[in-house]
């Protein structure tokens, strides 16, 4: 409990400080915006644009194009001030394997089927010209078939709280770099698992449903034209959490993502990303429990079209490897528009 109070404290003091006048670099006053996940990014961490023009301030000149991002890839710059930007993400996520805890790659049997509908809501909104505030919300059809059993179960998802603070515009040399912080928060159906669901009733993120996870992190953004690259890295710590009434405390994660955007005529762009996931072995009653540990990673091609108003992106993930994890195809649509 005393590392939430610390981590509330550290929030509000980049808050206040977001909200004065004093900062490292201040962002000047734009008329577009577009947006990030999760989830990553998530499980889907979602993935804001970044790219916006800012007309009053800049030179006319300058290369500031407009997209809605890489699929999970965080992107730097912030959406302006008092501006609301809103990006539903609708995924379908279908798993043709499983990686064990030797990360060697098992096909599921043959008359076994196990996909997902996951629709996401990623919101922000910028409290001054350096912080904005997000959050995404998660809700999810799961469906599962083994042999002549089939399961399935809706609901809602784990859902994250975001606070970003931009420390450095981009410059002729410089990345645009932004500082991150985001808590997990278990809103997803984490135990009491039903065994006629096939597992398909618990909604709780791949990190482990049922904790707090208090995270930080930074995402960086550099435009070369017509490329526009970006990175983030994002270290969770989850809290301990009482789960079918064993103290469970999962893993220590780190998320890392690199997605890379070409710009061509008319307003399409094509991106192309890695996402990465490792996670520790999880402790149960304070001792370590082997093998638990967890890791994957996603290849993300996709295509979008943008106008200064609204963005939309296609892509298609697939996890190239892992540890006990889903080896998934996904296709995922998303849109951004900025009120």
């Amino acid at each position: 409990m005393y590392r939430i109070k610390i981590a509330v404290f550290i929030l509000l003091q980049f808050i206040l400080c977001g909200l004065s006048d004093v900062s490292f670099a201040h962002k000047p006053e734009g008329d577009g915006a577009a947006s990030d996940n999760r989830s990553h990014k998530p499980e889907g961490d979602g993935a804001a644009s970044d790219n916006r023009s800012h007309k009053d301030d800049k030179d006319p000149d300058e290369w500031n194009p407009v997209s809605a991002g890489p699929l999970t890839t965080w992107t730097a710059p912030l959406c302006d001030k008092v501006k609301l930007v809103v990006q539903p993400f609708l995924f379908y996520n279908r798993a043709r394997g499983t990686f064990n805890s030797d990360s060697h790659y098992g096909s599921l049997p043959a008359d076994d089927i196990k996909f997902q509908f996951q629709e996401q809501l990623f919101a922000q909104y910028g409290l001054s010209e350096r912080l904005e505030i997000d959050a995404q919300a998660v809700y999810q059809e799961n469906y599962a078939k083994q042999s002549n059993r089939k399961a399935h179960t809706n609901g809602a998802g784990d859902s994250y709280l975001f606070l970003r603070y931009c420390a450095l515009e981009e410059e002729r040399w410089l990345p645009h770099l932004t500082g991150i912080f985001q808590l997990k928060v278990p809103t997803g159906k984490y135990q009491k698992a039903d065994p006629d669901k096939l597992g398909t009733d618990l909604m709780g993120a791949s990190s482990g449903g049922g904790s707090y996870d208090l995270g930080a992190g930074i995402n960086l953004s550099k435009k070369l034209k017509p490329f526009v690259a970006h990175a983030d890295f994002i270290y969770s710590v989850p809290q301990e959490r009482k789960i079918d009434t064993v103290k469970t405390r999962y893993g220590r994660y780190l998320n890392y993502d690199f997605g890379v955007e070409y710009f061509m005529a008319a307003g399409f762009n094509l991106s192309f990303e890695f996402n990465g996931f490792l996670q520790a072995d999880k402790n149960q009653n304070g001792e370590k429990t082997p093998a638990t540990d967890a890791a994957y990673l996603i290849l993300s091609p996709g295509i979008g079209w943008s106008s200064e108003k609204i963005q939309m992106l296609l892509g298609y993930q697939r996890t190239l490897t892992g540890t006990n994890t889903d080896a998934n195809d996904s296709v995922v649509f998303t849109c951004v528009y900025t009120f």
